[in-house]
């Protein structure tokens, strides 16, 4: 059955609407909307809470434009000023202090210093512990800061470069008294 519209004209501009019986509503009403609304109301309060936490951060964690902290980004690599704490190992090309103050490395075990080769194996070793300071690696070589060698050692020989080579203790004022006089001492 087909719907008729009606117009009826009138004198004057006041025009009547026809009727309609098939009324669609278009949108979301009801439940449907209250859920919508809650969803978007929930999205707002998360965005504002993740923007007050990320100002938070900002600031606890001193971030600027220059980098984080006490850590600052330079065109030559990072540059850390103060004192700092490793909780893993650090991996760098140079470590370098400032030229008026020394480098600090402390550690309540031991500092341990690698060379490593292209393929990533351990070719030299510096260990520093609290009673032992040990090398590891196919040369030892100590030098003057005139860059003259003073000690070498390698699996085939020892070479000391010192002018003098002095040796003090009990033991061996012993070993050389008793090779003076011609005998052996045994330890």
């Amino acid at each position: 059955q087909m719907v008729r519209e009606q117009y009826m004209t009138t004198q004057g501009c006041s025009l009547q609407r026809p009727e309609n019986q098939y009324v669609y509503k278009i949108g979301i009403y009801g439940w449907r909307k209250r859920c919508l609304y809650l969803f978007v109301l929930l999205l707002l309060i998360i965005l504002v809470v993740n923007f007050a936490l990320t100002i938070w951060i900002l600031k606890v964690m001193w971030f600027s434009t220059d980098g984080m902290g006490y850590l600052r980004v330079t065109e030559n690599g990072i540059r850390l000023e103060g004192e700092s704490e490793f909780l893993f190992p650090l991996y760098a090309k140079e470590i370098r202090s400032r030229t008026d103050s020394p480098l600090l490395v402390d550690s309540s075990q031991n500092v341990t210093v690698n060379a490593r080769n292209s393929e990533g194996q351990v070719t030299g070793r510096l260990t520093v512990g609290p009673s032992t300071v040990q090398a590891h690696g196919k040369h030892f070589e100590i030098n003057s800061n005139t860059g003259r060698m003073l000690f070498s050692a390698d699996e085939n020989e020892v070479v000391v470069g010192a002018d003098r080579l002095r040796v003090t203790g009990i033991e061996c004022y012993k070993l050389f008294t008793s090779r003076r006089q011609g005998g052996r001492h045994a330890t």
